[in-house]
């Protein structure tokens, strides 16, 4: 019997994930606080039914100190657009969260995510959430964004181009997997 090739790179795929979630992790524990880029789909979480309870828990554990909120100028572009009471819970977090700015730098890595072919140009802001939380040094993305940001085969992707471009990978979760579990 012959290899299952596609088997072996699923596999592949599943110890790459666990590996760099094992890094990431032991590298937040080290550190004083976890750097978390939240897009505008998670502010947006909190007035959807689906979404609604883990995203207020991800902002609780933030005012209690838990996580270091990093949102961006983009993000602020978004929300604009959007339902008041998404802008007003924005404006809620402004005071205690670091704003990334749209930089030089975060421009080219989207190109780059997009030249790569993760991403179409259709969706380039989505990829450049991932560039400012890259770029902002965040130890982690949350998103509802299952399409594409939170999404398996994407992450080791993005995360390739990251190294490529000499920025560290980035671990990238929906605020269900980073909240405390009462488990």
């Amino acid at each position: 019997m012959g290899t299952s090739y596609a088997n072996l790179s699923g596999f592949c795929l599943t110890v790459s994930t666990v590996v760099l979630y094992t890094y990431v992790m032991t590298s937040i524990s080290k550190s004083k606080l976890t750097r978390v880029y939240a897009d505008t789909s998670v502010f947006g979480g909190m007035f959807d039914e689906e979404f609604e309870t883990a995203s207020k828990e991800l902002f609780d554990a933030i005012k209690k100190g838990s996580f270091k909120l990093i949102t961006s100028e983009l993000v602020r572009e978004e929300i604009q657009a959007g339902p008041q009471k998404v802008l007003d819970i924005f404006e809620e977090f402004l005071a205690i969260a670091e704003i990334a700015e749209i930089t030089e730098s975060a421009l080219q890595l989207q190109q780059s995510y997009i030249q790569a072919g993760i991403i179409s140009e259709q969706y380039a802001t989505d990829a450049l959430h991932v560039a400012l939380a890259t770029v902002s040094i965040a130890d982690l993305i949350v998103s509802w964004n299952f399409k594409h940001i939170v999404n398996f085969k994407k992450i080791p992707l993005y995360n390739d181009v990251n190294t490529l471009n000499n920025f560290r990978k980035i671990a990238i979760y929906s605020p269900l997997e980073v909240i405390e579990s009462e488990d």
